[in-house]
C-alpha cells in the first residue's frame, strides 16, 4: 500500500502576505526607477500634477482640456515654432489635410465680409458645384442661422458635418436674389497641384502643398505643359507650408540631373544623403516663394536655385531647417516634434536663414491678400510678370 504523507506548512499567512507586499514595493519600486530613468524628475512631475488633479482639485473641470493645455503648455517651453501639438480633433482635421481630401461641400469662401461668407470659389464637380452653387455669391445663412457679422466663423463650423448628410445653404446671387440650397457633404479629394500655359510658351504650376499626390500632380502637369509647347516652367510655392519629404524628393529627382539634391541630420548625428539620378527637365524654370513659404517648399526653391536651373522670385523666406515626426497619443492627439535637421543638396541648411532672392519683388497689401484668397490677376501679380520677364531675358 503506497502511503501518503502531509507536508507541513512552510509559511504562514503572515508571512505569505508579507512576501506579497515585499514583492510589490520591489515592482513598484523598479517601475519607479524605470519611470525615472526615461522621463526623469520632470515627466514623474506631470504625472504627478494631472493626479493630484484627478484626486485633490475640488472643482469641475474637463480632463481632455486639462490634457491639451499641459501638452501646448510643453511644446511652448521647447522654443520651437515648428513643433506642436494637435489635440484629438486637430489631428483628425490635419490627417484630412495631408491627404488632400475632406468632407465638405466644395466651397472656398471668404469671410471678411460683414454680410456673409463670400464664396471665392466652387471645386468642379463637388457637391456645391451640382447644387448650382457659384463663385461671387454670398452664403447668408446656414441651416437658418445667419453667417452674417459674428455669426460668420461659426457657419464655416455649421456648414463641415458627416459625410451623406445635408446642409441647407441661404444663398444670395450676384443680382441680390435670394434662394435656399440644399447641399449633400461628401468626400472630396483636393488636388495640390494646378497649371496653365501662360503667354509667351510660359507653363505656370501652382503647388498648393507636399502632401498626397502633389509630386504626382507636378509630374502630370510638367508633361502635359510640356505637350502644349511650354519653352519654360514658373512654379509658384508663396503660401506653400510644405508636406512630406518624401514628396519633395520625388519632385526634385524629377527635375533636376544626377546629383545629391537633400540632406539631413538626425539628433545623433547620423547623416544621410539622397541623390538624383540623370533624368531631368530641361527647361529654364523660376520659383515664386513668399514668408509663408515653408518647409519642403523653402527647400524645392532654394535645390533648384542651387542647381543653378532655376531663379527664385519674390521675398525672403521663413528659415525652416528642421524635419518634424509625429508621434501618436494615448488620447487620440498626436506631438509633432523637430526631430532632424535637413539641408540642400550641397549641406546648405536654411534654419534662420531663408532663401536669397534672385530678384526681389514685393506685392502690395491688397495684393497678398488676394493671392492667399486665390482671387490675383495673373497680369497684377508684380512677381508671376517679373519671374516671366526673367525668363525671357534668360536670367
Amino acid at each position: 500500500m503506497r502511503q501518503f504523507t502531509w507536508s507541513k506548512k512552510r509559511f504562514s499567512l503572515l508571512q505569505l502576505g508579507a512576501a506579497v507586499l515585499a514583492t510589490l514595493l520591489v515592482s513598484l519600486g523598479g517601475t519607479a526607477l524605470a519611470g525615472w530613468l526615461l522621463i526623469g524628475p520632470g515627466g514623474l512631475t506631470l504625472l504627478e500634477g494631472l493626479g493630484l488633479v484627478r484626486n485633490a482639485f475640488v472643482g469641475d473641470y474637463e480632463e481632455s482640456g486639462v490634457v491639451d493645455s499641459a501638452m501646448s503648455g510643453l511644446v511652448s517651453g521647447l522654443g520651437d515654432r515648428w513643433s506642436y501639438y494637435l489635440s484629438p480633433e486637430s489631428y483628425e482635421a490635419e490627417m484630412e489635410h495631408r491627404a488632400n481630401a475632406y468632407v465638405g461641400i466644395g466651397v472656398t469662401v471668404d469671410y471678411s465680409r460683414e454680410e456673409g461668407l463670400y464664396l471665392l470659389a466652387v471645386t468642379e464637380g463637388g457637391p456645391a458645384a451640382e447644387a448650382g452653387l457659384q463663385a461671387g455669391e454670398l452664403i447668408t445663412a446656414v441651416d437658418g442661422v445667419s453667417a452674417a457679422g459674428e455669426g460668420r466663423e461659426a457657419a464655416v463650423d455649421l456648414i463641415q458635418g458627416e459625410e451623406g448628410t445635408t446642409v441647407v445653404l441661404t444663398v444670395l446671387d450676384s443680382a441680390g436674389t435670394e434662394r435656399e440650397v440644399s447641399v449633400e457633404r461628401r468626400n472630396i479629394q483636393e488636388e495640390p497641384v494646378s497649371y496653365e500655359l501662360l503667354a509667351g510658351d510660359v507653363g505656370y504650376v501652382r503647388l498648393e502643398n507636399f502632401f498626397s499626390r502633389s509630386a504626382e500632380g507636378l509630374k502630370a502637369a510638367v508633361e502635359d505643359l510640356q505637350s502644349q509647347g511650354a519653352a519654360a516652367l514658373v512654379f509658384d510655392v508663396r503660401n506653400n507650408g510644405g508636406g512630406y519629404l518624401d514628396e519633395l524628393i520625388e519632385m526634385l529627382d524629377y527635375l533636376v540631373d544626377e546629383g545629391p539634391i537633400l540632406r539631413t541630420r538626425s539628433r545623433s548625428g547620423a547623416e544621410e544623403t539622397i541623390e538624383s539620378d540623370a533624368a531631368c527637365v530641361e527647361l529654364p524654370m523660376a520659383v515664386l516663394v513668399n514668408a509663408d513659404s515653408y518647409s519642403a517648399a523653402e527647400m524645392f526653391a532654394g535645390e533648384l536655385q542651387e542647381r543653378g536651373v532655376a531663379v527664385v522670385v519674390g521675398v525672403p523666406t521663413s528659415g525652416k531647417g528642421y524635419s518634424q515626426q509625429t508621434f501618436l497619443l494615448p488620447n487620440g492627439g498626436a506631438l509633432g516634434l523637430s526631430t532632424a535637421e535637413y539641408m540642400t543638396g550641397s549641406g546648405v541648411s536654411l534654419q534662420g536663414v531663408g532663401l536669397t532672392m534672385d530678384l526681389e519683388v514685393d506685392l502690395t497689401e491688397e495684393q497678398e491678400a488676394l493671392l492667399a484668397a486665390g482671387a490675383l490677376p495673373r497680369e497684377e501679380d508684380a512677381q508671376l510678370q517679373a519671374a516671366v520677364e526673367a525668363l525671357a531675358q534668360g536670367q
